[in-house]
């Protein structure tokens, strides 16, 4: 007895040390414990984290940041980032501190609520990383940025971020990689795997709503091909039915002199070929007046094509309004 009362404080002692040591070890479960203690995701989080097949990990890793679909002037008020070029979708603030997504409303853009929770999600998987496990899929990641990617969009998106300070380029290209790229290496696509059960279907999502921009765009490039080759053509027949009037004016005179010196023969053949120069002029006239016609139609097209795409980008981007009509 006395024995043990002369050890027991050394024993309490090694016992709150064992203690503290389990608890700096499980720092991150004790906190997100806490953090999820009264938390209940609502159904539009829920579906979200469905939507894109989000693992138990990954639903975990949403959830500590209680994440919250934002109107334009409360995501503006969290997220609101006037360094970034491109509109802003979503923002992770930090380890637990929020996730916040854009709700954006347009129907054509069906998905884009969804990529962005994967994305802001990600990166707080990136948070999470060991410092031996993050500098392994850095090196994965860009590599692949430097000798796989090719889908320019993608490439185009990374640019913005390059200036950035840190490691914040290869922190979005560990979101940017995994829910929107389709053809990932296959030791990438296996690390994706363990926070979600299907990656593609994020990247089909990414890829609808992203086609509803490239559509337009395709279509604009090909009504601009239609109209400078128009263009040309009317250009041409302009010039052409120029020559043809000055043509049928110096006819006309020939013509009135035949008439004032009573040659009959040369009379009749100046009408005959003004005649049929007439005919020439006119069926040219008629053809180019469809052309003109056809130009003015596909210009109304690509000009409700370039509403609808500053629409699309409206939507995207909380930092624009609407305008209003004036009374």
């Amino acid at each position: 007895m006395k024995m043990f009362r002369r050890i027991w404080p050394y024993l309490l002692l090694a016992l709150l040390l064992a203690a503290n040591v389990v608890a700096w070890s499980e720092r991150q479960a004790i906190a997100d414990w806490w953090r999820l203690r009264d938390y209940q995701a609502s159904s539009d989080i829920v579906s979200l984290a469905s939507d894109t097949t989000m693992t138990d990990k990954a639903r975990h890793l949403f959830y500590v940041n209680h994440p919250s679909l934002e109107t334009k002037e409360n995501f503006n008020q969290h997220c609101s980032d006037e360094s970034q070029e491109t509109a802003v979708l979503g923002c992770y603030r930090g380890n637990r501190q929020g996730i916040y997504i854009y709700a954006v409303t347009d129907t054509r853009l069906n998905g884009v609520r969804q990529v962005t929770a994967a994305h802001e999600m990600l990166h707080q998987a990136y948070d999470r990383l060991s410092p031996s496990q993050r500098n392994h899929i850095d090196a994965l990641l860009e590599d692949y940025y430097g000798h796989g990617l090719t889908d320019e969009a993608v490439k185009t998106k990374l640019d913005s971020y390059k200036k950035q300070p840190g490691t914040v380029l290869v922190n979005e290209m560990h979101s940017i990689f995994g829910t929107e790229v389709r053809d990932l290496p296959p030791e990438l696509e296996t690390y994706y795997k363990q926070y979600f059960a299907d990656r593609l279907k994020v990247v089909s999502m990414r890829e609808a709503y992203q086609g509803e921009f490239t559509r337009r765009q395709d279509l604009v490039k090909q009504y601009d091909a239609q109209l400078a080759d128009l263009k040309t053509q009317i250009n041409s027949n302009k010039a052409t039915l120029e020559q043809d009037m000055n043509f049928l004016n110096a006819k006309e005179k020939a013509i009135n002199q035949d008439v004032a010196s009573g040659n009959q023969s040369a009379y009749q053949a100046d009408v005959q070929t003004y005649n049929g120069m007439v005919g020439t002029y006119n069926t040219l006239l008629t053809t180019t007046r469809n052309l003109i016609a056809q130009h003015n139609d596909i210009v109304g097209k690509r000009n409700d094509l370039a509403v609808q795409e500053q629409q699309l980008q409206q939507a995207l981007d909380s930092r624009l309004s609407s305008p209003t009509a004036k009374q």
